[in-house]
C-alpha cells in the first residue's frame, strides 16, 4: 500500500501541544518537552530553531487551487495545455520554474529545457509567460534569459512538490 502524503498546517503549535498532552495523559511529557519533541519531528533541532525559521504566520495552501492546477500535468509531470484561468496559468508556471537550474541561457537552451517539460510542445508560450511573470529575465536583446530567484507561496510550493513527485515517479 503506499503512503499518502498528508500536510498538517497548525496555526498555533503551542495549542495543540497542551491538547496532545491532554489527551496523552498523566505520563505526558512536559508542555515544553512535547514542543521540542514536535519541532524534532519535523526536522528541527528543537523548539527555538523551528521559531527560528518562521518568516511570521504561515497562509495554508489553498488545496482547491492545487487540484486546479494539477489537473493539467500528466502522470510524468508534463504540462498537457495552456491553462485558460490566469490563477491556474501561474501556479503551473511555478512548477515549470521550480525545474529549472538557476543560471544563464540562450533562446535554444532555456527551449531545450522548457520542451520536456511539456506534452503540447510551445516552449515559446511558456517563455514569455514565465518572463512576463518575472520568473525569467530576458536581456533586451532577446538573445539571453537568466532565472530569476522567487519564493513561492503555501499553494505553488504544494503544486511544485506534486508535480515534482509525479516526475520521479512518485506519483
Amino acid at each position: 500500500m503506499t503512503r499518502d502524503t498528508i500536510s498538517l498546517t497548525l496555526p498555533d503549535l503551542s495549542a495543540f501541544a497542551r491538547t496532545l498532552r491532554g489527551q496523552l495523559g498523566e505520563d505526558a511529557p512536559g508542555h515544553q518537552s512535547l514542543l521540542n519533541l514536535l519541532a524534532r519531528a519535523g526536522g528541527y533541532r528543537n523548539y527555538q530553531h523551528l521559531r527560528a525559521t518562521q518568516d511570521g504566520p504561515v497562509a495554508p495552501a489553498d488545496g482547491a487551487a492545487v487540484s486546479r492546477a494539477l489537473r493539467w500535468f500528466d502522470d510524468q509531470g508534463r504540462l498537457t495545455g495552456w491553462p485558460a484561468k490566469r490563477s491556474v496559468r501561474q501556479l503551473c508556471l511555478w512548477a515549470l520554474w521550480a525545474q529549472l537550474p538557476p543560471g544563464r541561457y540562450d533562446e535554444r537552451e532555456i527551449s531545450a529545457l522548457i520542451d520536456p517539460m511539456m506534452a503540447f510542445r510551445d516552449p515559446a508560450q511558456v517563455r514569455r509567460s514565465l518572463v512576463e511573470d518575472a520568473r525569467l529575465k530576458r536581456n533586451r536583446d532577446g538573445t539571453g534569459y537568466e532565472r530569476q530567484p522567487a519564493r513561492p507561496d503555501a499553494t505553488a510550493q504544494a503544486v511544485i512538490a506534486a508535480v515534482t513527485r509525479r516526475r520521479t515517479g512518485g506519483g
